[in-house]
């Protein structure tokens, strides 16, 4: 919905209804991404794209009729399907379209949820694209970090969906989710879209070696949006760090001090060389990230502390610094070591110990952090909820 935002707001605003046509479902080459999305307007123009031009004309009218019938519908269109190659998509993909009107009447929650992406404010819409519930094809559950409003049908789901819509908005992740009628955690008879409207927290990792691109991959493994910097061209290419969204040839106190970070925003310092790290680690102290780390020997990072209390730094201000960064857990790979530290940020932003759960007593899963931590998650505490691992395992097994 992001691509028609302002076009549909200003719709929506007027009184009118528009025929909306959104991406819920991709397979294979599909050529656009779940939440792509396009409309029609009342006086028959139309914004966006579904398919990059595939199956616009057969969208196109569906939405138009939608207008008139109040009709949603889930249609799919792939080569395997007759129907869908006669209106052109040939990439060798297969898309799932949800159509359905927008109006004051039918989503009275817009204004709201415009004003909350506008301003940069987390929040996640739920709508029930098909299945067996107690609420009609189309209903919402409109999700933020500590409110929800609407229904999909009844508590269970409701309590489902809110749970695992928060915690898709914590990564900023889209997708469909299916549960059983009453939210059964393993069904397939209900389908919910979530469009989570939230950008992906940041992990910018200093140090263009080789542990640094274990840490990309893990990092795009759980979700954050990764940059690598490093000074020296010669290390810092897009060859060396294939999973990285970003990489940075800079000073990297110079970057960090440049660039845009959050409360969400994730630091590693792997460079373990004084002349970069220590002019990094004066400028990332003095930010709110959610977790800062650096590595090296216990004698570096011994080293890296003095030259920190020379330049002002207390010991309250020095214990936010995870060095040496990452749990305990034997590893001596860059994978291994890759493991340890998204183990540290995972127990970081979760309040956990690092101790095995064989070890301990208590609740499992945590209630997010206070303070800096990016916790917009809400914590899941009853015996059906999905796990953290099950998180990490969504768009693989929750897909449509």
């Amino acid at each position: 919905m992001r691509d028609v935002l302002e076009e549909l707001h200003r719709w929506w605003s007027a009184g009118e209804t528009v025929g909306l046509a959104t991406v819920v479902g991709t397979w294979k080459s599909a050529p656009r991404q779940p939440g792509a999305a396009m409309l029609v307007a009342p006086d028959g123009t139309a914004a966006g794209s579904v398919s990059g031009g595939c199956v616009e004309g057969d969208v196109y009218e569906l939405a138009g009729s939608c207008r008139t019938t109040a009709a949603p519908q889930l249609r799919r269109y792939g080569v395997s399907d007759d129907d869908a190659f006669s209106v052109g998509l040939t990439c060798g993909g297969i898309i799932d379209v949800f159509v359905e009107p927008v109006s004051q009447q039918t989503f009275p929650d817009l204004g709201e949820i415009v004003d909350d992406i506008r301003a940069g404010r987390p929040v996640a819409v739920a709508t029930l694209v098909s299945g067996v519930a107690d609420s009609p094809v189309g209903a919402r559950l409109v999700v933020r970090p500590d409110t929800v409003a609407g229904s999909l049908g009844g508590p269970r789901l409701d309590d489902a969906v809110r749970d695992d819509a928060r915690g898709l908005l914590e990564r900023g992740t889209t997708a469909v989710l299916r549960y059983g009628p009453r939210g059964e955690r393993r069904g397939t008879d209900v389908a919910v879209f979530v469009a989570a409207y939230a950008p992906r927290p940041r992990m910018i990792v200093f140090g263009a070696i080789d542990f640094a691109a274990a840490v990309a991959r893990i990092g795009t493994f759980l979700g954050y949006r990764v940059t690598v910097c490093d000074a020296r061209a010669t290390f810092a290419t897009r060859a060396r760090f294939p999973d990285a969204d970003e990489v940075v040839v800079e000073w990297p106190h110079r970057y960090l001090t440049r660039t845009e970070v959050d409360e969400r925003t994730v630091v590693c310092v792997l460079t373990h060389d004084p002349k970069f790290d220590v002019p990094l680690l004066e400028v990332a102290l003095r930010m709110p990230l959610a977790y800062l780390g650096a590595m090296g020997s216990r004698r570096t990072n011994d080293d890296r502390l003095a030259r920190l209390r020379k330049r002002g730094f207390t010991t309250a201000d020095l214990a936010r610094l995870r060095a040496p960064i990452g749990l305990d857990i034997g590893g001596r790979t860059p994978e291994e070591t890759a493991v340890s530290i998204a183990a540290e940020i995972i127990a970081s932003r979760w309040g956990g110990s690092g101790a095995q759960l064989s070890s301990v007593s208590g609740p499992i899963h945590h209630d997010p952090v206070t303070g800096p931590d990016p916790g917009t998650g809400s914590a899941v505490t009853d015996s059906d909820a999905v796990t953290d691992s099950d998180l990490e395992l969504l768009p693989l097994w929750r897909k449509a």
